[in-house]
């Protein structure tokens, strides 16, 4: 079952109110208002894609240890995963199926890195809760999401039913902006260009981590990405 199958399957079920997933019903026009509204702002279209640079990061991982994109992208490329956070059913599900995938990767050289606004406890309820074996590096703000294009502002609608839900984001990131990165997957070469780029607005569609697989082995092979 390829991961959309997974995450479509879920989302019957959430939006179904079947157990162990209930919700009171009213929540879901409002979720799917709020995506809606993020996909007509056009935000998705102005994220970094395939050609662009990608920016330099230097994050804390769960342990605290600083982990810079200078030093991963020198071990090989980079498959980089902006993650939610640990209250996201949507996004366990893809650090799941990136974990599954992460044999297949190595053989390419490559390792897998996901970045989040949580802090550092909920890292690491992450990485136990979804066995991990590659880090989750915390972007306090999404500074880093933003330099992608990916960061977002929630509406204030949106920050009312997140309070009513107890999804108090500022508890689980450590800071007070209530903002979110879009769900964005990336390949990055190691001299820093981005070979594989995708954004989605909408936090319930995700892309097989095995689409990723041609795009490193561009990479693997050293030879410029989109030439024959």
């Amino acid at each position: 079952m390829s991961l959309q199958d997974k995450l479509d399957a879920f989302k019957a079920d959430f939006v179904a109110g079947k157990a162990p997933y209930f919700a009171p019903a009213d929540i879901h026009p409002i979720m799917a208002r709020a995506t809606a509204e993020l996909i007509a702002s056009g935000q998705a279209k102005k994220a970094l894609r395939a050609g662009d640079k990608a920016p330099a990061f230097n994050l804390k991982d769960p342990d605290g240890k600083y982990v810079s994109s200078a030093e991963l992208l020198a071990q090989g490329p980079l498959v980089l995963s902006f993650y939610r956070g640990v209250w996201c059913p949507y996004c366990n599900m893809e650090l799941q199926a990136l974990e599954e995938a992460v044999a297949a990767f190595a053989e390419l050289g490559a390792r897998v890195v996901a970045i989040s606004p949580q802090n550092s406890v909920n890292s690491r309820k992450s990485v136990r809760t979804n066995a991990l074996s590659f880090p989750i590096l915390s972007d306090a703000g999404n500074e880093v999401a933003a330099a992608f294009g990916l960061r977002f502002a929630l509406p204030d609608y949106l920050v009312d039913l997140y309070k009513k839900l107890k999804n108090d984001l500022p508890a689980f990131n450590g800071d007070s902006s209530w903002t979110l990165p879009m769900p964005g997957r990336y390949v990055i070469a190691q001299d820093g260009t981005i070979l594989y780029a995708e954004v989605n607005p909408d936090y319930t569609q995700r892309p097989d981590p095995s689409e990723m697989l041609p795009a490193l082995q561009v990479a693997a092979s050293r030879i410029p990405y989109g030439v024959a």
